[in-house]
């Protein structure tokens, strides 16, 4: 897969807009106009009022019309609230230069929005930037998209043919359906768009799954006569056409990503300056009076896109060469006393913030398992693999549901990928924070399985 940089680019607008809207304020001033108060809540409003009416939700195939649809949107909440706060929080006093400062702002971002909209059209229209796409069915509504790609250069995809049942004698014409597997593994293809006149259900499910498990968009060309779900959203090509898009998962949505790491990484210090840092040197202490080895057990475990990382816990067994090979039983005799009231109470898991501020793993997601163990259970658990598409985390939607530790029947590690994969497919913050309050709940009342 070639290196792709485009998800920097909304990041990057988002923080030139609150820069700009910070330096008008900077600069148009006079000793009564710019204070702390203000500045924050200007630009806290900005940021919010932009993620709920979708401001930054700018893609390839925006039209120019959506552009300024955006912006009238957005000012329009913007001024309401600007003026909104002298009223509430300045009440009866008139300051200067506030109409001057508003439409400065309204004038600085409208120029840069714009610019950056046309500079990446024509950008893309140089054959840089491009996404690689093949379409699977040939009808007429097929044979729009394709003409679209082939038309449209300034929208930046890169067509590489199609697929049909039916034999073509054209040039673009990649083989039948079930090559389209083996093709997608041997080139980099960004984007497929299924035909769903063409394609049956069952073939739609399965691509679904393939792409999944690769990262690839999937887009459906629709058929007039259909009606269709709610995962899936509309989008207009050329402004004409339309074509459906398989709902993302939420962590594919950038400003979901952020979100996550931002509380991971505030929320770890947090444990690791106001627990970590006293709870060590204590634990050390016990650790080493009772067997010898260190205290920080380390492991490897699969983390994101099943790559391996090394994962920290408090030793809570005596030093074995079974330890990576065998999870722990109930009254196994490799704990320790120590071990076993850290593991009774999760706290062998603490050293896992430091995973999460390096950036391996997450508060909240899907348990990291051995790599011998993750093999093992992708032969007998379907979809076992999209739990790779997140960070591996200290607790879980399985654990609080009582799905942690030994795995003694095959119904176990099924139940668990399954409240896995639901958390992957429906995650919020506040799935995170009611998950993070049920894990310490569960760690007061004692969990049955924490041995």
């Amino acid at each position: 897969m070639k290196k792709r940089y485009s998800h920097y680019i909304r990041p990057l607008q988002i923080i030139l807009d609150v820069f700009l809207i910070f330096f008008v304020l900077f600069v148009i001033k006079d000793k009564n106009y710019l204070n702390y108060t203000f500045l924050t809540f200007i630009i806290l409003f900005w940021l919010i009022t932009s993620y709920f009416f979708g401001f930054y939700k700018v893609y390839r195939h925006t039209s120019a019309l959506r552009i300024f649809t955006l912006l009238g949107k957005q000012f329009l909440i913007f001024t309401l609230g600007y003026f909104a706060y002298f009223g509430i929080f300045r009440e009866g006093e008139v300051v200067n230069n506030q109409f001057l400062v508003l439409s400065t702002i309204l004038l600085t971002i409208t120029i840069i929005k714009l610019s950056s909209f046309l500079i990446l059209k024509k950008y893309r229209s140089l054959g840089n930037n491009f996404r690689t796409t093949i379409v699977l069915g040939y009808d007429d509504s097929a044979k729009k998209v394709i003409k679209i790609f082939n038309s449209k250069a300034n929208l930046g995809y890169r067509y590489l043919g199609f697929f049909s049942d039916k034999e073509h004698k054209l040039s673009n014409y990649l083989g039948k359906l079930k090559t389209v597997f083996k093709y997608v593994e041997e080139n980099n293809v960004d984007e497929i768009y299924c035909s769903l006149t063409v394609l049956s259900s069952n073939q739609i499910k399965e691509i679904n799954k393939f792409v999944l498990e690769k990262g690839i968009l999937l887009k459906l060309i629709p058929n007039s006569n259909e009606l269709y779900s709610k995962n899936q959203t509309v989008e207009f090509y050329d402004d004409t056409l339309m074509v459906l898009n398989v709902k993302k998962l939420p962590f594919e949505f950038t400003e979901n990503f952020y979100i996550k790491r931002v509380f991971d990484i505030c929320f770890s210090l947090f444990v690791c300056v106001f627990l970590l840092s006293w709870l060590m040197p204590i634990l050390w202490i016990l650790v080493k009076l009772e067997s010898k080895g260190p205290l920080i057990f380390k492991q490897k475990r699969e983390g994101i896109n099943g790559d391996e990382f090394v994962c920290y816990k408090f030793r809570s067994m005596k030093v074995n060469e079974q330890s990576d090979k065998i999870h722990a039983t109930k009254n196994d005799v490799r704990v320790t006393r120590v071990g076993a009231f850290l593991r009774k109470t999760s706290m062998d898991e603490l050293p896992q913030f430091i995973n999460v501020l390096f950036g391996d793993m997450s508060v909240v997601g899907p348990r990291p398992h051995l790599e011998s163990l993750s093999l093992e259970y992708q032969k007998n658990v379907d979809d076992y693999l999209k739990r790779h598409i997140v960070k591996p985390g200290i607790t879980g939607l399985a654990q609080i549901s009582g799905y942690r530790g030994e795995i003694k029947k095959r119904s176990d590690i099924k139940n668990r990928v399954r409240l896995d994969i639901f958390y992957i497919e429906n995650w919020s913050f506040f799935l995170d924070i009611k998950i993070i309050i049920q894990t310490v709940l569960n760690v007061f009342k004692g969990e049955e399985k924490a041995y």
